[in-house]
């Protein structure tokens, strides 16, 4: 689950947001896509920057209170911090971040396009850093989930066996 943190006219805040993308790692890109008329929305179009943080296994309710609540009327920043989840501030932008995150990432706004009901805002990386303890949370159905399971990959062999079997379906062009 991405958490997009952003400070400007509604103050800081943060947003859950499950349209969060890697779109480009050279340079590293990351989309979100944010309705008109969040404050997170709003503090993005007016400081040109934000936060993506990715939940952790143990930040379930930081995730239900960011996606639950809207910035326009609450203040989820000082609930959060009374209910005992800590931020810090970003090293390259102006935004806060969540300490504990899986993975946190530093954004400057580098393209907004209006496609349907949402905004979609492009960030380029400035900043990054994981923290391999924490695994990430999955938002779903209105479930969350843990993604920290290891999947094996295929054997050397198997590959091989899929290799030559692809191979007999190339194309000719």
């Amino acid at each position: 689950m991405g958490l997009i943190t952003s400070d400007g006219p509604y103050g800081a805040d943060v947003m859950a947001c499950e349209w969060t993308h890697h779109i480009s790692y050279s340079p590293g890109l990351i989309a979100v896509c944010i309705r008109p008329g969040d404050a997170t929305h709003d503090n993005i179009k007016e400081t040109k920057e934000f936060g993506v943080n990715l939940c952790s296994n143990d930040q379930s309710v930081l995730s239900s209170v960011a996606g639950g609540y809207t910035g326009v009327m609450y203040n989820k920043i000082d609930a959060l911090r009374e209910i005992g989840f800590e931020f810090y501030k970003a090293k390259k932008i102006q935004a806060i971040m969540i300490k504990g995150a899986s993975v946190n990432i530093e954004c400057k706004l580098i393209k907004e396009i209006v496609l349907g009901d949402h905004t979609t805002f492009v960030g380029e990386v400035v900043e990054a850093s994981n923290n391999p303890e924490k695994a990430p949370l999955a938002y779903h159905a209105g479930k969350y989930f843990v993604m920290n399971t290891t999947v094996t990959k295929p054997s050397e062999e198997e590959r091989e066996g899929i290799r030559k079997i692809i191979e007999k379906h190339k194309k000719i062009i």
